[in-house]
């Protein structure tokens, strides 16, 4: 079964820090690009950053430049996201997904052009 699946999400105060991972598991991730989205409450999955295949190029959207860093492990067939300096305006559901294509997340990429979807993790940002 083709599947990416997130880990790493949680409860975490605001200035706090996560880090999420998404693993594959019946393909390998080295032929596809990798982007984060994230779908809060009452608002459309937004793109967050994105990766190349190769890990060489890397795209954020702006709230969360120089706070969010994207990474690749091809060895290890798993990408992640390490967030720092986390709000409280980061609160949802994260999800990974992947494609054969590079896309920048600004504005946030067409979904159909996603092969593989995990099933989210959640992230909340509270005191």
């Amino acid at each position: 079964q083709l599947q990416l699946v997130e880990a790493g999400g949680g409860l975490v105060q605001p200035g706090g820090s996560l880090t999420l991972s998404c693993a594959a598991s019946g393909f390998t991730l080295d032929h596809y690009a990798i982007t984060w989205f994230r779908q809060a409450p009452g608002k459309e999955r937004e793109g967050v950053a994105s990766i190349d295949i190769s890990g060489s190029n890397t795209h954020y959207i702006d709230s969360v430049m120089g706070r969010f860093t994207i990474t690749r492990d091809n060895a290890e067939n798993t990408v992640y996201l390490q967030m720092n300096s986390l709000k409280p305006e980061d609160t949802a559901v994260y999800v990974c997904a992947a494609s054969r294509y590079f896309w920048a997340v600004k504005p946030s990429p067409p979904h159909r052009e996603f092969e593989h979807w995990g099933q989210g993790t959640q992230v909340t940002v509270s005191s």
